[in-house]
């Protein structure tokens, strides 16, 4: 018996295929295709908005108390008046420029621990301990002694933010670095790349993925600490500001800045997917 050894080959997709998954990139992308994404994305908060306005107005009292909730008119009358207001706007920037400073440096600190620890057994049996116990312990009980440490509050609310941050970008880091195929390294080597090479240009390329949802992680996990701090040592902020109507019983006012508090985080999450989209174009995505 004789085995005929062929030549294997590669079949590439079939044009019409390519063209097809094109042309439906070229359709989602265009403009009605975005206004139907927009609208899609409008009917869920519009029917919170109506649930809101119905169980306010007719003072709903089935276990929770709608009778004592703001309606929406009176919300969006405290808007307009705040939107007035040039402290509005600074409390506004103080909580943006906490948010940034803090996970920018969550980022840059967590990203180079989290490849140091996931590339060197060394690194990762001295600082992984470290990191395991400081990890569990919720940054807002870090106030106190933020409070001692720090010659100002500010700073002490930029290092809750960060310490909140920090974890979920280092893990994420760590567990990417491990992810990465072997084969990519292997291949790197036998064609004489050297070790900086491996690590910056195949190891950090092919673990961005995973690193990105440890930022999209983090950055909702900042706002949280954010606004705690904010309310608990804070004088400046959107989460001082929420807990300073509360206080003088603006219940208008307080809603205000809670729905404040959840378009800011939406708009920083949003650009954290955005930029993660932008890093990552390289990865095959199915078409939508």
């Amino acid at each position: 018996m004789t085995v005929s050894a062929e030549p294997i080959t590669l079949v590439p997709a079939p044009p019409a295929a390519v063209a097809a998954a094109k042309q439906a990139r070229r359709v989602r992308m265009s403009l009605p295709g975005r206004v139907s994404e927009v609208l899609l994305t409008a009917v869920p908060l519009v029917t919170l908005l109506l649930l809101w306005y119905l169980l306010t107005a007719n003072q709903v009292v089935f276990w929770l108390r709608f009778d004592k909730i703001p309606a929406p008119a009176e919300v969006y009358e405290s808007f307009r008046a705040q939107l007035g207001t040039q402290s509005y706007y600074s409390n506004i920037i103080s909580s943006m420029r906490r948010i940034l400073i803090g996970f920018g440096l969550a980022t840059l600190a967590g990203v180079l621990i989290g490849m140091a620890i996931g590339r060197s057994r060394l690194v990762g049996t001295l600082v992984r301990p470290v990191l395991e116990v400081f990890r569990p312990i919720p940054a807002i009980a870090l106030v106190p002694l933020a409070i001692l440490l720090f010659p100002t509050g500010e700073q002490g609310i930029v290092f809750i933010t960060f310490f909140a941050a920090f974890f979920p970008v280092a893990v994420s880091t760590i567990h990417a670095m491990h992810a990465l195929p072997k084969v990519w390294e292997e291949a790197a080597r036998t064609l004489g790349a050297k070790r900086w090479e491996i690590l910056f240009q195949i190891a950090l390329p092919g673990a961005l993925p995973g690193i990105f949802s440890g930022l999209s992680v983090a950055m909702g996990v900042a706002w949280i600490c954010v606004i705690s701090a904010e309310m608990i040592s804070g004088q400046f902020g959107i989460g001082y500001f929420t807990w300073q109507s509360y206080g003088l019983l603006d219940y208008p006012g307080v809603v205000v800045g809670m729905l404040s508090i959840g378009v800011l985080g939406w708009a920083t999450a949003w650009l954290v997917e955005r930029a993660g989209r932008r890093v990552n174009r390289w990865l095959p995505r199915a078409v939508r």
